[in-house]
């Protein structure tokens, strides 16, 4: 009788968590807004090509994708995470935690981030410690002594004589940003570590390293501007003097309203971002639950689709909307991976 029970119970289990899943018959994407118009024209395409439904593909950030993909497994949670920048130790175990125990990480390109003004204004040549410098909350006090104060810079040439005499002004993404994360690890991390005395800091007190590199300050110099880069542009062609962050795909699709400041005398173009040369340059990637495939139709195909040559090559669509193609090893590895659905073990 106990046994009979057991079997009822597993039965009705399987049934209902097949219901669920049966109740969406289109793929669900959501995660980085750098990512988006790339997967979003694979999932237009996917959609026109095969006999599946095109995906969804929502907008939420990198952290807010991760934060729903790693709230479990079912109907209610999505099937794929778009990010720019990889996945973090807090955020796997989350995953794990929640029983996402399959996840696919699927590396997909390169991009840049760039720090843009529009086409009307002066370009403006940067350097990563000019930027941590207009946009730190603490800042090492001018003259010279390993101290720290609250970051007392209005103008850019403040910060440094050879830069413009105009207010900083900086519109940037939100905290669930993965470009806000990679912003400030390459170019606000880059700048901190100008400062010997802060870099010493990395080896014997790296909680306080972070939070100097890292914070950046609340009192209205930089702006957040949430997860959409159309907002941005359109503020940077109404203020002349404000600068904005994100991507370079987006940049190289709005060249006709705005224009990208030098970085450490690097330009950020299509060569310097895949060589390395421009030194604010990330992976892209997208996350895929392996227990929502074969239940949700259309995963594997959409895969296929992504990690096509016509796609992801370097003569593919995508490069035409400004992702950096990864090498052909590269393409030829990851692809494999992505075939067999070789899951992530750890980080």
């Amino acid at each position: 009788m106990k046994n009979l029970l057991v079997w009822t119970l597993a039965a009705i289990t399987a049934v209902s968590v097949s219901s669920a899943f049966a109740a969406r018959d289109s793929i669900s994407i959501v995660g980085s807004s750098t990512v988006f118009p790339f997967s979003k024209v694979v999932a237009e395409r996917f959609g026109k090509s095969t006999a599946f439904k095109s995906p969804t593909v929502e907008s939420t950030g990198t952290g807010g994708g991760f934060k729903q993909f790693c709230g479990g497994v079912g109907v209610n949670f999505p099937d794929i995470s778009n990010a720019s920048r990889r996945i973090k130790q807090a955020e796997f175990d989350n995953c794990q935690a929640n029983n996402v125990k399959d996840v696919i990480e699927v590396l997909i390109g390169y991009d840049g981030i760039v720090i843009a003004n529009s086409n009307k204004s002066p370009l403006i040549e940067l350097t990563r410690r000019d930027l941590f410098l207009a946009l730190a909350k603490h800042v090492p006090n001018p003259d010279g002594s390993a101290v720290l104060i609250e970051n007392p810079y209005v103008m850019w040439s403040d910060v440094n004589p050879e830069l413009p005499v105009s207010k900083i002004e900086v519109l940037g993404p939100p905290p669930t940003s993965g470009t806000r994360d990679a912003f400030v690890e390459l170019a606000m991390e880059g700048g901190c570590t100008s400062f010997a005395w802060i870099k010493a800091l990395k080896k014997t007190d790296k909680s306080r390293y972070k939070e100097i590199c890292h914070i950046i300050r609340e009192d209205g110099a930089f702006i957040e501007a949430g997860e959409n880069d159309n907002l941005i542009v359109q503020k940077l062609n109404a203020n002349k003097n404000a600068l904005g962050i994100f991507g370079f795909s987006f940049l190289d699709q709005n060249s006709d309203k705005v224009q990208a400041s030098t970085i450490d005398g690097e330009e950020p173009t299509f060569d310097t971002i895949a060589d390395g040369s421009y030194p604010v340059s990330r992976p892209l990637y997208f996350y895929v639950k392996k227990a929502h495939v074969g239940l949700i139709p259309g995963i594997p195909e959409y895969l296929a689709e992504f990690t096509s040559a016509k796609s992801w090559g370097e003569e593919g669509y995508l490069t035409d909307k400004g992702m950096i193609p990864l090498s052909s090893d590269e393409r030829a590895e990851i692809g494999a991976a992505v075939k067999s659905l070789k899951a992530l073990e750890s980080l």
